[in-house]
């Protein structure tokens, strides 16, 4: 029987992990997780916050001492670097702290491609206001401005003046960011590439697209991206060179490229699963389950595929947002639908954006309201605003997929005052 603990994330990895032989001892903060969907998969669940390494190994080294773990895992951002000190400190093999903080650092990641040769990106750690309005002058274009270790696609700034980059710095500031990075900014559509690694052999799974709102935060995803399939050579390349670059080789990764007029350029990589339900979509429409993977390729339960594997279908997801914020006064469209309609129970806060994905892995198309009449929606300014529900769809080929997701969407109406 082998031993793991899973220090925060969602549940879809470890589901199952009985039947394969595997106890999972899963490190959690109480309210962040469903207990009925990941306490039947576990066999014990510990509390201490997912970035606190010191309190990650206060509850795990006695566990460790009493029966051994064959290795310590996330599928979180916030836990990654912590996790990588407890590996260390606990003598357990994964991904190094050292690897995990170059993924974090998005100046480290860009150092670290830039002594590769890779994808060669314009960028600069800023110092302060003036240094980001001379790092636009050099540029000589529109650049981007972004928390050096931000997530969830929040506080990016576009600017096409010097005036515009001091400003967008001093806005950074005033969020509480003192680390900033500048970049080029990359022309051409966003796509995404999932991937999984053993001893240093990198499999690009998925190829994702999205749709995003002026301020870049996505609320459709969908794959396998038609945008990205035709560049797959070009992308399968550029994702094991970027890999290699940061030091990763084993586990999931979920990097982002801009196909700009000159190729492939990275725009970042994770040391994870991707978030919004992404690898549902992939094992979807490629039939490879990357949550599965997670634990059986690490633990030799599984072999990583030999090539990298080609789409079966098409699946999507698509969320219920809002231009403004406001109070629900009724949701209109759930009557009749002919597929699953899954709600969260009045005054219920679901722990993420995607909750009840599991109850949908038997349906090809499904709806989830995650709000009620008299709660509140937020505008689109994060990933964490997608908080309203969602429609799950698989289909023939992406674009199927996309239209049965849409056509849903738009009858499913929420009505905020």
């Amino acid at each position: 029987m082998y031993r793991v603990a899973v220090v925060g994330g969602k549940p879809a990895p470890i589901s199952g992990a009985k039947e394969l032989g595997i106890d999972v001892v899963l490190v959690h903060e109480e309210g962040k997780y469903d207990i009925d969907e990941a306490g039947p998969h576990c066999e014990r669940i510990v509390h201490a916050p997912v970035d606190d390494r010191e309190a990650i190994l206060a509850v795990l080294k006695p566990l460790h001492e009493e029966r051994p773990f064959d290795l310590l895992l996330t599928t979180t951002e916030d836990a990654a670097i912590p996790v990588g000190w407890v590996n260390e400190a606990l003598g357990l093999p994964g991904t190094s702290e050292r690897t995990s903080r170059i993924i974090k650092d998005k100046a480290l990641t860009r150092q670290a491609m830039a002594d590769a040769g890779l994808t060669p990106v314009q960028f600069r750690s800023l110092t302060d206001a003036e240094d980001a309005a001379d790092f636009q002058t050099a540029v000589g274009d529109r650049i981007v401005l972004k928390p050096i270790d931000g997530v969830a696609s929040l506080h990016i700034h576009v600017a096409t003046t010097p005036e515009e980059a001091s400003a967008a710095w001093n806005t950074l500031q005033e969020a509480g960011y003192p680390r900033v990075i500048a970049e080029e900014y990359l022309d051409g559509p966003v796509v995404s590439v999932d991937s999984f690694s053993y001893q240093g052999r990198h499999i690009v799974v998925g190829m994702s697209e999205y749709i995003m709102n002026e301020t870049f935060v996505e609320w459709q995803v969908a794959t396998v991206s038609e945008t990205a399939w035709p560049h797959r050579e070009a992308l399968r390349t550029a994702t094991a060179e970027l890999l290699d670059a940061v030091g990763l080789t084993d586990g999931p990764a979920h990097s982002e490229f801009v196909l700009t007029p000159k190729g492939p350029r990275v725009l970042e990589t994770h040391n994870r699963l991707a978030g919004s339900g992404a690898p549902d979509l992939v094992r979807r429409a490629t039939g490879v389950d990357l949550a599965r993977m997670f634990l059986t390729i690490p633990l030799g339960i599984d072999k990583l595929p030999e090539t990298h594997p080609e789409p079966t279908g098409g699946a999507a997801i698509r969320f219920f947002v809002f231009p403004e914020g406001g109070r629900i006064t009724k949701i209109t469209g759930l009557d009749d639908l002919d597929v699953p309609v899954l709600r969260v129970p009045a005054g219920e806060k679901p722990p993420h954006i995607i909750p009840y994905m599991y109850k949908l892995a038997g349906h090809e198309v499904g709806v989830v309201i995650s709000k009620d009449v008299g709660d509140t929606v937020n505008p689109l300014r994060a990933v964490m605003d997608c908080d309203s529900g969602y429609v799950l769809a698989q289909g023939r080929d992406m674009q199927d997929a996309v239209a049965k997701a849409a056509a849903l969407t738009e009858r499913i109406q929420f009505h905020v005052e």
